[in-house]
């Protein structure tokens, strides 16, 4: 999939709401260079409000992507459910510096939303990708048992006592009422 795919011509298209729909696969994250998604499968809704001085444009993505777990490094499907929107005008230069604004010079036609959306995917999934199998106990996995076997016991815990070091039993033979 080229990134040609995301041009929106606007050039005749007349004042009011358009719709434009895009396909987004793990072929659209190799052409940034971002290779963390085993699979993906993502619906891409761009509405473009056209105004006389202004247009303004709303993505929605709704789909799933597909990762390891940070946990278990088990494959899981994330869901994905994000929007954005961004405001578009004309002005002497190109400007995407703003986020949310967008300025294209006067003369311009069409404009590529592809870095919009990549933005707006990649920003969407969570820094920490737990599968939900380990969030309710339901994941069997192999890392899971290693984790629990090598996970450290807390004495106190197991016992429901408190365990204190007979180092400091015995300092605090020597408080007097006069020290507290």
């Amino acid at each position: 999939m080229e990134l040609k795919a995301f041009i929106i011509s606007y050039a005749g298209l007349k004042e009011r709401k358009h719709q434009f729909q895009f396909e987004v696969d793990n072929t659209f994250f190799e052409n940034f260079g971002f290779e963390e998604f085993n699979s993906s499968s993502i619906i891409v809704d761009a509405q473009l409000d056209k105004k006389n001085t202004i247009m303004e444009l709303s993505l929605e993505a709704t789909g799933s992507v597909n990762v390891n777990c940070d946990v278990t490094n088990e494959p899981f499907d994330l869901d994905i459910d994000t929007s954005m929107d961004l405001v578009i005008k004309f002005g002497e230069a190109f400007n995407d510096d703003n986020e949310e604004l967008l300025i294209l010079p006067h003369g311009e036609y069409e404009f590529n939303i592809a870095q919009y959306v990549y933005e707006m995917l990649v920003l969407s999934i969570p820094h920490r990708r737990v599968h939900p199998g380990v969030e309710d106990g339901s994941l069997e996995s192999d890392v899971l048992d290693k984790l629990d076997e090598l996970r450290v016991s807390n004495p106190e815990e197991e016992n429901n006592t408190k365990i204190t070091d007979p180092r400091w039993d015995a300092l605090k033979k020597l408080k007097t009422d006069n020290n507290l």
